[in-house]
């Protein structure tokens, strides 16, 4: 069970002592009493698998010269904050260390914690430091290296090491390597220091026990998620399908949603940028199961447009529009003209943006669809259990250390996953690292903005503002490409009265300049002229010029009228020149007032400049990246 203790950042989590494994519900089936302890919010703890724990043994033995207070136990990860990859490493029922991926050293890191120090204190064979001559609170001071008295193995500054003294026990970071140590004004920090506290050691454990611990919790979760979906379905006509990613999530919706109903069909959305792997785990499992499925291909969407987008970003993420939104609401379009019931797997702790989704939600972009969210609730601990309870067969790529199942090249991976991809498909790893090399050369970037992750944002957080400052580092380019604008008068008075915007936008022209005139129908009244390349709309707040040269000026009875014009004159050019032709907005429309072929048109007699369309079309986002 994983509960909130919102005023320490902290989640309440249960543990059994007597099993050897985390418990999801109320008590354990063994009829012991579960042990409480700590993890750090959002508290999505998940087993280490596979793969991932020949890496945990691999990292404790690397630095402590062993793993053996770890062999043949059940250890889980918590996700924390970081820079990247930052797992909390929980076995015995404590927090033992950090497992963090550094982008500068592109490795892992183990920084020991004070259950871990004294859990290993009697097994490490190396990095170990004993000291004295220190009293009062220790906590976050350095250890003189005067005060040095032993040191055990060869390490180096920055790694972890088992602090002794006297009676107690902690963790601290070495400040340098093993050899100079005693020299140093500041040798070791002090992260933690503490009696021993007599850890519970676990037996052996494995991922049977886990399940044999939990079922009673696993199985009422299961029968709260069947009870919620069959009520909703009850006296329905619609289909009822299931959105299948080949990710674990999906696959434990679908899990609830076959005891649920019957006749369930699988979409699946083949982005053109899948693992090898899911793909074939997707069409299998439903072959083996005897499940229809339904694949909505994006085909070459990707490399057909990412010239003219850039690299998809964390903030501006165009490729799902193409490659997902595109597909498969042309798919649902098609094949469920009336509609279908689509269970999916969506979850509250994998993201901000899926905090409060509720059971049922509607895309807006997708209006014959009606998404169902079973396991919205869910951990991912409860996840795995219920697919490892049923016997689910899942995505081999789950047990080769990969947290999350997408796109090989999506922003949203970490470093640490796109290492891990280079290891096990280098020939996909390096076709997206050549692009992303050739897409810095050519704007004057260097070669770390791609080794360090910088592309995977239009604008960079804090966190990687600050690596950057660190390593002075360059991430803005010295050379123009794709897009941009630069603003000429902002929002302003006129002396004939009311408010101008002037600006210069640059737009790669990917049709002839007239497809503005179709794209400035959306907004209000336009007239075009072919020889000059001048398109003219008017507006009920005011009136906007447009020039095949780039410029665009703005004129408008209020300066809030002026804002606004500007954007969706901006806005237009961008749609005119940009169109992907995912047709999104087409579905949107309810007016039918947009085709699509070979870019935008516009039914003139159709259009009622509501603007809906604006909001479903990813090109129009562009508009937030380069103002």
């Amino acid at each position: 069970m994983v509960s909130n203790n919102v005023s320490h950042g902290k989640e309440r989590c249960l543990w059994c002592d007597g099993c050897g494994t985390l418990v999801l519900g109320k008590k354990c089936a063994c009829g012991g009493m579960p042990r409480e302890f700590e993890i750090n919010s959002p508290g999505d703890i998940r087993p280490c698998m596979g793969e991932g724990i020949d890496l945990i043994l691999g990292m404790f033995e690397r630095t402590f010269g062993t793993c053996e207070p770890l062999r043949n136990k059940m250890i889980f990860l918590n996700k924390v904050p970081g820079e990247d990859r930052t797992d909390e490493i929980v076995a015995h029922g404590n927090v033992l260390a950090i497992l963090r991926f550094d982008l500068s050293s592109n490795d892992y890191v183990l920084e020991i914690r004070q259950a871990g120090a004294e859990l290993f204190d009697t097994y490490a064979k190396k990095n170990i430091v004993t000291f004295g001559s220190m009293s009062g609170h220790l906590k976050g001071k350095s250890i003189p290296g005067t005060n040095v008295r032993e040191i055990i193995g060869e390490f180096s500054v920055g790694e972890s090491v088992i602090l002794r003294k006297g009676e107690k026990v902690g963790a601290g970071i070495a400040l340098g390597n093993s050899s100079e140590l005693r020299e140093m004004e500041k040798a070791v920090k002090i992260r933690d220091l503490d009696n021993r506290k007599n850890i519970p050691i676990s037996p052996d454990s494995d991922r049977d026990t886990f399940v044999r611990c939990n079922k009673e919790h696993l199985k009422n979760i299961e029968g709260n998620a069947v009870s919620d979906i069959r009520s909703f379905i009850k006296g329905k006509k619609q289909p009822i399908t299931a959105s299948f990613s080949g990710g674990k999530d999906s696959l434990a919706a679908l899990g609830v949603a076959m005891k649920a109903a019957k006749d369930i069909d699988l979409l699946y959305i083949n982005t053109g940028l899948e693992f090898p792997e899911t793909v074939e785990y997707v069409h299998g499992f439903a072959e083996r199961n005897g499940l229809k499925l339904h694949t909505a291909k994006a085909d070459d969407a990707f490399k057909e447009n990412v010239d003219m987008f850039g690299p998809p970003a964390k903030d501006f993420r165009w490729c799902c529009k193409v490659c997902k939104l595109g597909p498969i609401t042309d798919m649902i379009s098609n094949e469920y003209p009336n509609g279908t019931i689509t269970v999916e797997g969506n979850r509250m702790l994998e993201s901000f943006a899926r905090s409060k989704i509720g059971f049922v939600t509607k895309n807006p972009f997708v209006p014959n669809q009606t998404n169902l969210n079973p396991v919205r609730m869910w951990s991912a601990a409860e996840i795995w259990g219920y697919i490892w309870m049923k016997g689910l067969e899942y995505n081999p790529l789950y047990e080769r250390d990969f947290e999350r199942i997408g796109c090989y090249l999506c922003p949203s991976c970490l470093a640490s996953e796109w290492k891990n991809t280079e290891r096990i498909h280098p020939e996909l790893h390096k076709d997206w690292a050549d692009y992303l090399y050739n897409y810095a050369e050519e704007r004057g970037l260097p070669k770390e903005f791609v080794d360090m992750g910088f592309w995977r944002w239009k604008v960079l957080p804090p966190k990687m503002i600050r690596l950057a400052e660190d390593m002075d580092l360059r991430t803005t380019p010295t050379k123009a490409k794709g897009p941009s604008l630069k603003m000429l008068k902002g929002a302003s008075s006129c002396a004939a009265g009311g408010y101008s915007v002037e600006a210069i936008v640059t737009v790669p022209r990917a049709r002839d300049f007239s497809a503005v005139e179709d794209a400035l129908r959306t907004i209000g009244d336009v007239r075009y002229s072919s020889e000059f390349e001048i398109a003219l709309v008017k507006t009920r707040i005011g009136t906007a010029k447009l020039f095949g040269g780039g410029q665009v000026s703005i004129i408008s009875k209020t300066l809030d009228g002026s804002k606004e014009l500007f954007e969706r004159s901006v806005k237009a050019l961008l749609r005119s020149q940009m169109c992907t032709s995912c047709g999104i907005c087409e579905k949107k429309c309810a007016r039918h007032a947009i085709s699509i072929k070979d870019g935008l048109h516009i039914d003139k007699d159709r259009c009622n400049s509501c603007g809906m369309c604006e909001s479903s079309c990813m090109v129009a986002h562009y508009y937030d990246k380069i103002i």
